[in-house]
């Protein structure tokens, strides 16, 4: 999009001028007696030591990359969020600025040095990314103004560990370093044929963590989580975690044991073109279903909805028995078998309109993904729809369903219901989880309904209730990351189904058929087609049933005919 492209060229700018400058600052060398001069560089002390812009800046407990805290910083308006902090240097010395961020579009830059003031910057990063230039001071400099800032109307930046490593300016520094305490907590979060997943508690003033398989290391995080990979099935092995930080590393954890699954086959594969439905487990006014009145056109059966519980990340499924009239447990558990039989997925939705499920640290994610794995298990779900309508977020949904699928393995089915607002970028939380997961995802299939007007991948305005709303939104995630077989269109199948943005059978067919083929568009055409397409969702399996079949009637041939 054209606010895109201007923000990446104003960036590419001054990222080569600051490239430039560094070309032709002379070398320096780090001695014995060089520190780090900023002050409360991990913000372990809140922000003391550091003004942010029209109160942009606040401290937060996740996510952080070494100690306790981190700095979060949000753009607003006109204001860019920047967070500064005087730094006290010798003149005619050279200086390494360097920092740790994740989140939207982060500068890191200095001024006042005296002779060429640099900075640096990132687009946005799902994950901890450390920034770093070098700048020289002049000769009557005593003082540098070092800064972090985000880019506007961007999303939120986060940044931990600022180093301004080099001679000591005799402002004082943070206290030195002490070797941190072992990691508590360590347990094993998954497991597969070739793989075991670790959790574990953070430790404070650690920045990073050792795995140790067997009693040798094997692989280094700055998280607290990892995953052993390379392992011989049906196999135990046992797991101890160091915490370290410059000061050194820590004793070993306590050991756990995680056993490798024996192998087993995929399980049977989607249609390449494939219709989900909703089913709802709850009577609103629509037809009570049994999940075995489920129209045979629905390929994908979500069951609407798994319920919080008072554990943070936790989800559970209670059947309505009473307002479905009398269904049964066991005949639930019974159709979802003969569904399965018949060929279709039968997956749990999490979320909805109402939907209270956080996810948003480690062990919420942990919880996660034991509640979900469970819940297939009992009733024998196919997979998990990720359907959280107020808010997601990406780092910890993301580490849930990985966990999830080393659990369940490689026939797991992952499906997403977003709003239209969740996949306008790829900067945005949604978006960025589905390409997150693109290796282990199944399908998005945003809501094209109760949306205001949106922009296409054209950078133009659409308005729901079209073709071209259809298309030139779904264009966004073809040509942002998702493959076409991750991409469906999610409509209401009756006016009664959405507070607005129904449509009827025949745009919904006309949009496949100008994504897939090419023909019926409206004014937008698409620049290629897209002939894998997954296919097409519905809210819900009993609104069309109430308006007789009509949208599975119609939606369903078309897409199972497709190229």
């Amino acid at each position: 999009m054209p606010l895109v492209m201007s923000i990446r060229s104003r960036f590419r700018a001054g990222a080569v001028t600051a490239a430039l400058a560094l070309a032709f600052l002379p070398a320096g060398q780090a001695s014995a007696a060089d520190v780090n001069n900023a002050k409360n560089a991990g913000f372990e002390s809140g922000l003391s030591n550091w003004t942010c812009s029209a109160g942009s800046g606040t401290t937060v407990t996740s996510p952080v990359h070494g100690g306790t805290t981190a700095l979060k910083a949000t753009p607003a308006g006109q204001d860019n969020a920047r967070c500064a902090q005087t730094v006290a240097v010798k003149p005619n010395s050279t200086y390494t600025l360097s920092a740790w961020v994740q989140g939207g579009y982060t500068y890191l830059g200095v001024t006042g040095t005296g002779t060429t003031d640099v900075s640096t910057w990132t687009p946005d990063s799902a994950a901890w990314k450390q920034l770093s230039t070098t700048f020289t001071t002049g000769a009557a400099t005593t003082s540098v103004t070092v800064y972090t800032h985000g880019w506007y109307g961007q999303a939120a930046y986060y940044a931990d560990d600022v180093s301004v490593y080099g001679p000591d300016g005799g402002g004082g520094t943070d206290p030195s370093p002490t070797i941190p305490g072992a990691p508590a907590g360590l347990a094993v979060s998954g497991t597969t044929s070739s793989s075991v997943s670790l959790a574990w508690n953070t430790v404070s003033g650690a920045t990073g963590y050792n795995v140790y398989r067997d009693g040798t290391k094997v692989t280094a995080v700055t998280g607290t989580s990892a995953t052993v990979t390379g392992l011989t099935a049906s196999t135990s092995y046992s797991f101890q975690v160091t915490a370290t930080n410059a000061a050194g590393e820590s004793p070993k954890s306590a050991a756990v044991t995680g056993t490798t699954n024996t192998p087993t086959g995929p399980g049977p594969a989607l249609p390449k073109h494939a219709v989900t439905g909703y089913w709802q487990n709850f009577n609103n006014g629509a037809t009570v279903q049994k999940l075995a009145d489920v129209q045979s056109q629905y390929d994908i059966i979500a069951v609407a909805f798994a319920d919080a519980t008072s554990t943070p990340g936790a989800v559970t499924f209670n059947l309505d028995s009473a307002g479905l009239g009398g269904y049964t447990v066991d005949q639930f558990k019974a159709d979802v078998r003969a569904k399965q039989a018949a060929g279709k997925k039968v997956i749990v939705s999490v979320g909805g309109e109402r939907g209270t499920v956080a996810v948003n640290d480690a062990a919420s994610a942990t919880n996660f993904a034991n509640s979900v794995h469970s819940l297939m298990q009992t009733y024998g779900f196919d997979g998990v729809d990720i359907d959280l309508e107020n808010g997601l977020n990406a780092t910890y949904m993301t580490q849930a369903l990985r966990s999830l699928s080393s659990k369940a393995g490689s026939s797991l089915i992952i499906t997403m219901a977003p709003q239209t607002i969740d996949m306008q970028s790829t900067s945005n939380s949604y978006f960025q989880t589905a390409l997150n997961i693109k290796d282990i995802l199944t399908v998005v299939n945003m809501q094209y309904y109760n949306s205001g007007s949106m922009l296409g991948c054209d950078g133009k305005v659409y308005s729901q209730g079209s073709v071209d709303f259809l298309t030139a939104l779904a264009c966004i995630q073809l040509e942002g990351g998702l493959a076409p077989s991750q991409v469906g269109l999610g409509l209401p199948a009756s006016p009664s189904g959405a507070g607005s943005g129904y449509v009827s059978p025949t745009v919904v067919n006309n949009a496949l058929d100008c994504l897939a083929k090419g023909t019926n568009c409206g004014s937008f055409k698409p620049s290629r087609t897209y002939p894998d397409l997954r296919g097409a969702m519905t809210w819900s399996t009993n609104w069309d049933a109430a308006a007789g079949n009509a949208w599975s009637n119609a939606v369903g041939p078309h897409v199972h005919g497709l190229p």
